[in-house]
């Protein structure tokens, strides 16, 4: 117990004096929402992978669907790492620096708004932002609250607490660049410990082949016989959803763009794209991985007593339970520290977004950069209160488990933002109209999932089926989006050329440079 509280503190102490030693460098909003978009290659590639991984992916994802998928659920995290972030980086990357910088957004609804000028769609954009990451927010404490309660055996709400106060002092001392200094550390942390973690379980098994061996000839009446160690598992289409949703959502999430926003130029995307997709390769690859063998501790595993079936967001701590204190001592520190990183980035994403998008020049008229400063850093204490209380609410009424929560949050944030952020960067033909109906469409579709999911109608339909599922519905919503922002585009008014011709032209900028560095030779 003493060395995992001696881990616990130091991570603590070390958070906090990041924080602190950089807050002079957080004095304006350009500063402290965008690290004065001068972030490193370095920096912002470990800061978009710990933010797209944490405790949901470890504890809630890797469990689910390890269990549900077996060896096969890597092919998520290969989703996560090629599509989610190598692609992410290449697509949108270089697009989304130029255009936001050019149209002064620090935002996505800032980007809405001016690129599609009209401000009620900013004010849209802003208010499904902030709903819609609660229940993200949730999920986090939720996943950390089963490893605490796995090596401390503390009560939730000192959990919640703790992770609350340290995210709020560090974020509101330090700003964005503290954020992302955090995420570099943390994110090593993370590295280091996913990869002991493994080697520990294995050997715990008798090693790769022996628990591979022992994973195909599990038992279960529903899948055939080695299902769970073969190449796309026994449901290959649930897969393709959650592979979809996890590794395309990316693509929307306001929190995750806006590393694109802050990189210090252009040419350094390419190391950060490499950078990142590595450190996707051995967080995800890895976390599914571990989560694959989660069948073999089926004796040991939390089931609910009502239904008899396996409580996913279990099985991860129930395999990490058997470890020495020093190993939980890591586990604790890792989890914590993708947590609190991803914890950091939602509420910097949701208290920017409602001061600038909303509240500024709406219902304050008038906001200098010291009053934006200001509210900021009041709603990212308002937010980290909000999302604490419901976290400790769901928890002890047992609203939902960690997969839901995140399926809902991701579904609707990047089923509304996707495409129209997508297309927005490419092609000038997209109209506001377009906009709206894909806003529409996603929030509709995850609020009818939220009230009609346990509805028979949708049991006895074989295609409303999907809708049962959180993840399915969400990766449904981004899918459509695709389709319904292009064909609302030509079926509405055009924006206004002259304006959207100006939006473009940051592409067309050259630079000039000397003779010797412009000549290959």
């Amino acid at each position: 117990m003493l060395v995992r509280l001696l881990l616990l503190a130091g991570f603590f102490v070390l958070t906090i004096f990041v924080g602190l030693y950089f807050r002079k460098r957080a004095s304006s909003v350009n500063d402290f929402v965008l690290g004065g978009r001068s972030v490193g290659p370095w920096l912002s590639a470990f800061s978009y992978g710990v933010t797209y991984f944490s405790a949901v992916v470890f504890v809630g994802f890797a469990g689910q669907f390890g269990w549900r998928f077996g060896t096969a659920a890597v092919w998520i995290g290969l989703g996560n790492a090629f599509i989610g972030t190598l692609a992410a980086w290449f697509v949108l990357g270089r697009r989304t620096r130029v255009m936001t910088k050019h149209l002064k957004s620090a935002t996505m609804p800032e980007f809405f708004g001016t690129r599609y000028m009209s401000s009620a769609l900013k004010i849209g954009a802003a208010i499904i932002v902030f709903v819609f990451l609660i229940p993200y927010t949730a999920s986090l404490y939720n996943g950390l609250s089963r490893i605490f309660a796995m090596a401390f055996n503390v009560d939730f709400s000192i959990c919640i607490i703790a992770m609350a106060a340290l995210t709020a002092i560090f974020v509101v001392a330090g700003g964005y660049i503290a954020t992302v200094v955090n995420d570099l550390i943390q994110g090593t942390v993370m590295l280091v410990g996913i990869v002991v973690i493994i080697a520990v379980v294995l050997n715990m098994n008798g090693g790769f082949m022996a628990a591979i061996s022992s994973l195909a000839n599990v038992q279960d009446p529903s899948v055939n016989p080695g299902a769970f160690t073969s190449f796309l598992g026994p449901d290959p289409m649930s897969l393709l959803g959650v592979i979809i949703l996890t590794s395309f959502g990316a693509w929307g999430l306001p929190q995750m763009v806006a590393r694109f926003y802050s990189i210090k130029n252009e040419k350094m995307i390419t190391k950060g794209a490499v950078v990142s997709t590595i450190f996707a390769l051995v967080i995800a690859g890895g976390s599914y991985f571990l989560g694959s063998f989660g069948r073999l501790y089926a004796d040991d595993v939390a089931y609910n007593a009502e239904n008899g079936r396996v409580i996913f967001d279990s099985i991860v701590p129930t395999m990490l339970s058997q470890f020495s204190d020093v190993m939980i001592g890591l586990v604790i520190f890792m989890v914590f520290a993708a947590s609190i990183s991803t914890l950091s980035s939602l509420v910097m994403a949701s208290a920017s977004t409602l001061t600038l998008d909303f509240i500024k020049g709406h219902v304050v008229k008038k906001m200098d950069d010291k009053k934006q400063l200001i509210c900021i850093r009041v709603l990212i204490v308002v937010f980290v209160v909000i999302s604490s209380v419901i976290a400790i609410s769901q928890y002890k009424s047992s609203v939902t488990f960690i997969a839901q929560l995140m399926g809902i949050s991701w579904g609707a944030l990047a089923g509304s933002f996707l495409a129209p952020f997508l297309y927005g960067l490419y092609w000038k033909r997209v109209s506001k109209a377009s906009v709206w109906a894909c806003f529409v469409f996603s929030t509709g579709l995850m609020v009818f999932h939220l009230i009609f999911k346990d509805a028979a109608f949708l049991s006895s339909n074989g295609f409303l089926s999907i809708f049962k599922s959180s993840i399915n519905t969400g990766a449904f919503a981004m899918l459509a989006g695709l389709v319904i922002v292009p064909v609302v585009s030509m079926l509405t008014k055009a924006p206004d050329r002259a304006t959207i011709d100006s939006h473009f032209s940051c592409y067309d900028e050259t630079e000039n440079a000397k003779v010797s560095a412009s000549l290959s030779n």
